[in-house]
Parts: structure tokens; sequence; C-alpha cells
């Protein structure tokens, strides 16, 4: 991201700066002044002589040493001023110091953009979830902004079940290594609702192809999707030599972020019932979002957690946008 300030301030001073230094991103005026480009990942190395003024963009994905340790003591030194900017995220330290007495705070959401078309604004509100929605267009702080999934409790509604006739049935799983579980995941097509899981670890490969295949032939399922990534590549040759129709499914960046917003929707728009099992909802209420300077999501669990039935949910759900039946795998370590 300072990269990007850093290119466009110099074409906006193309003529008005007389030393220019490429490598601390810095440019002499000829006034006598000079602005500075730094990132903030590391708030150490924003230490230094007194400042004028700051700009700080994206405030509430930086670390609050960043600018309560480094740059609000060099603005002391001179009495300079700040302009802080960011999009809300939870309840941190921006949302404090937006909430303060000690500044002049102002709200912007998108719809006060001239350059942005209102149908694009509506095109996302029925696109995106409404958490997301709040927090991306609307410039609101979102209590529970670190999580990804609400209304989970009340969707925890299902015992497990066994095969209807008639019905078509989807599974998601997430096959693991090490300390990590294998989860696989069935949800009925017919009534959206989960109606099996199976989590286990600590077995050979046999073993865990075998438990798969049984959920296979039980729920009548015809056809599975298997990330081939890492560890999930034998399991998709070895289901295949089964017998079983196996489709590779890669997980990437944009992939994951799919699958799990159209989960999020799901339980936001109450379409989906799972099981009570007080494993999955606490995954499921863990579960986190990190938004990059660059405005991308990464998912994962909290240190500590495992996120295996939220992955395999997430694939068993994605599948219900085929109109055949589906079982889905996503390999984890």
């Amino acid at each position: 991201m300072a990269s990007l300030v850093w290119r466009e301030l110099k074409q906006v001073l193309i003529e008005a700066h007389t030393e220019k230094n490429e490598i601390e991103h810095y440019l002499e005026l000829p006034t006598g002044g000079s602005i500075t480009v730094r990132s903030a990942d590391n708030p150490d190395s924003l230490r230094g002589a007194g400042l004028d003024y700051v700009v700080l963009d994206e405030c509430a994905l930086i670390a609050e040493d960043a600018w309560q340790a480094a740059l609000r003591p060099a603005l002391a030194d001179r009495n300079g001023g700040a302009l802080l900017i960011s999009t809300p995220k939870g309840h941190n330290w921006f949302w404090r110091l937006y909430h303060s007495s000690e500044v002049s705070a102002y709200r912007f959401p998108t719809r006060d953009n001239p350059f942005i078309p209102a149908a694009e604004i509506e095109a996302a509100q029925r696109a995106l979830p409404e958490r997301v929605f709040a927090q991306e267009f609307e410039a609101q702080f979102v209590d529970d902004a670190g999580g990804v999934f609400r209304r989970v409790v009340e969707a925890a509604t299902v015992h497990e079940q066994e095969r209807i006739d008639g019905h078509t049935y989807i599974a998601g799983v997430d096959v693991a290594q090490a300390v990590d579980f294998t989860v696989c995941s069935v949800i009925d097509v017919t009534t959206k609702q989960q109606v099996y899981q199976d989590r286990f670890n600590r077995v050979d490969f046999a073993t865990l192809e075998d438990r798969l295949a049984a959920t296979y032939h039980r729920y009548g399922l015809t056809t599975m999707i298997v990330e081939s990534n890492s560890a999930g590549q034998p399991v998709v040759e070895n289901l295949i030599r089964r017998g079983l129709n196996i489709t590779p499914f890669v997980t990437t960046s944009a992939t994951k972020d799919a699958i799990i917003r159209a989960l999020q929707s799901a339980f936001e728009h109450g379409e989906i019932a799972i099981l009570n099992d007080p494993t999955l909802i606490s995954e499921l209420q863990a579960f986190e979002s990190q938004r990059s300077a660059a405005g991308l999501f990464r998912y994962s669990a909290p240190s500590g957690m495992h996120d295996d039935t939220v992955m395999a949910l997430a694939l068993a759900w994605h599948g219900l946008a085929d109109t055949a039946p589906l079982i889905l795998f996503e390999v984890g370590w």
C-alpha cells in the first residue's frame, strides 16, 4: 500500500520536488519541507524525528503501537496534526479514537461518493452478507467484525438423519493430517439441512478412504469434488481407483473466499440448518477473517483452534450451486 501511495505522490509532485530518494520513499520540496511514505507493518520503523503532519491510511488494519508509540510522540515534538482514514474493523483502537472527544470524526458511506453508481451499491447489498456490507459500504463499526458467521446457534436445530429415498445428498470433506481432523459433512439438498458429520484424526490413508467411501454409499452420493492441493491428490487418485466419480477441486485464496462468503450468507439469511454439534458450533463462532491492506480477506481459525468442520460444511454448501449431487473435499494440515 505504501508503494501505491508513493507512485501516486511522485506523479502529482513530478515538477515540485528538488530531491528524490526511491529507496527511502522521500521527496524534498522547494519550500524546504519534505514528504516521506512508509509502511506501518513494523511500528518501530516509524520512530524518529518530529513530524508536522501525518496521514495514516487504513488505520483499523494497523497496530495500535504505530500510532500511540511511534507517530503520536513524533507529532507532539512539533505540535503537529494528523488525518486518520480507514474502513472500520470492529471495536479496536481506531474505533476508540473515533468515539473519543479529542478528535473531529467524520463518516462517509459509499453512497456519498458521486463517482460510484447507485446500482453498483444496490447489487453489492444483494450479494454480500449483511455484516460485510455494513462495514465495507456503510462505514459502520460492526461488533463481531473479527468473526465471520452470525446466527449460528439459531441454525443449529438438526439431529443426525439417515438417507431418505428421493432426496439428493452432498458431502464436503476436509482431509487432514497430523494434529488436524478429517471431517465429512453431509447436507440434504432437498431440505438444505446438514444431516451427518464424521470427524476423526490420526488414521492412515487407507482407513480414511474407507470411511469416506462408506459415507459416499450410505447417502447414495454419485459425485465427489476433491481438493487436489497437497495431500488431497493421493486421496483423489485412490478414490477414483475405487470406482467413485471424482472431480478435483483447487483451493486458492479466491475460491476459499467464495465458498466462505456463500456459507456466511446462508447463515445470515436463514437458508441453512446444521447439526446441534458443540464442536461445529464453536468452530463456526470462532472462525475469523482478516482484511489485508489490498482489501482481500483471509479466513482461518484462531491460534490453537481448528476450522476443519467449517471448511467441510462450506464445501458441502458450495455444492448446492450445482444440480447434480456432489461430495466435496478440502485438504488441510
